[in-house]
């Protein structure tokens, strides 16, 4: 099996790369990005694309995979660029995979592609509806995507799609990538570290799932080799997070606050860039449900190994050590 992973250097798709690589199933990996290169292995092979200009039949020809990573987070106050990439580019991928005959399409969605949910902490399934909340970028992005993708599957129906929806997700070396991505240089590293902050304010109702993402590597490599799988996948582990369990992460007192503050205060320093995280993020961490992934775990075969307290505190325990990754994306 020859995979095609688009967006292959940054925190889930180098996880990706060498979960593919170490499965007897796979027999070569193209890893394409913008910035290519990462770890030699004899499976795998970079090259460089960019999703909005470069011509990816070639890559594609005889692939019988392609796995769909490359999305932009940054900069925030562009949003038609972020589009270009994140809408425009993900409808290039998918029209160059059906015309190269590509048997498996697997997409990167996420949590943010659904629709509020009442703050009833109900886990809710893959039915869902995954049209976004209208205030984030990023959740208005990917459920484009997602309709997008529902045309062009009723379009091929000979085609495998495979759409999985995971929480946040973290892993050591991404730390200084999501700093970069999501805090900038407001909060300085030191302050992260576990103990060094008496307190620490939290939005009153804010709930999160996260996952490693070493597991959410296995459950694309599930995706492209189980010949089963289609639809969308729900992807989290346990514990839901909420004050009690950040808390006890950065060993620090949680007093919660009122959302409309906080997102007033994050309008007002993003707006004047001092930080990086638009204020629609925190719209949708606080409208997004709380995710079922019965079905991942029982139709795709997937398990997650690592807590959803241990993902996070192993992320904030790489950023006061500036931990890096061995691609352009994750480094410092």
């Amino acid at each position: 099996m020859r995979v095609v992973v688009v967006g292959a250097t940054g925190n889930v798709g180098t996880s990706v790369v060498s979960a593919l690589a170490a499965d007897d199933a796979v027999e070569s990996v193209l890893g394409l990005a913008r910035r290519p290169g990462g770890p030699p292995h004899p499976k795998v092979r970079w090259e460089r694309a960019d999703v909005r200009l470069t011509d990816l039949a070639p890559a594609f020809a005889g692939a019988d995979a392609v796995i769909h990573l490359a999305w932009l987070l940054q900069p925030s106050h562009q949003e038609p660029r972020m589009r270009a990439v994140n809408v425009d580019g993900g409808a290039r991928v998918f029209e160059a995979a059906a015309a190269a005959g590509v048997r498996t399409l697997v997409y990167a969605s996420s949590v943010g592609a659904y629709a509020a949910a009442p703050s009833d902490g109900r886990p809710r399934d893959e039915a869902w509806p995954a049209t976004g909340i209208p205030s984030a970028y990023y959740a208005r992005h990917k459920a484009r995507v997602e309709a997008m993708l529902d045309r062009f599957e009723a379009e091929h129906p000979g085609m495998r799609v495979v759409r999985l929806r995971p929480a946040l997700i973290f892993k050591r070396e991404a730390a200084t990538e999501i700093k970069r991505y999501f805090v900038g240089p407001l909060v300085p590293p030191w302050a992260i570290r576990p103990g060094v902050l008496p307190a620490v304010p939290w939005p009153s109702g804010l709930r999160f799932q996260a996952v490693h993402t070493s597991d959410i590597a296995q459950a694309y490599r599930l995706a492209v080799t189980n010949e089963q799988a289609r639809g969308a996948y729900n992807i989290a582990a346990d514990p839901v997070i909420g004050p009690s369990e950040f808390g006890g992460i950065v060993n620090a007192r949680i007093v919660e606050v009122p959302p409309g503050a906080v997102r007033k205060t994050l309008e007002l320093s993003w707006r004047a860039r001092l930080q990086a995280t638009a204020p629609g993020w925190l719209d949708m961490a606080l409208g997004v449900p709380v995710m079922d992934t019965s079905r991942a775990r029982s139709e795709l075969g997937w398990t997650p190994t690592v807590s959803a307290v241990d993902a996070l505190a192993e992320l904030l325990s790489g950023i006061p050590l500036r931990s890096t990754g061995e691609t352009p994306v994750l480094a410092a």
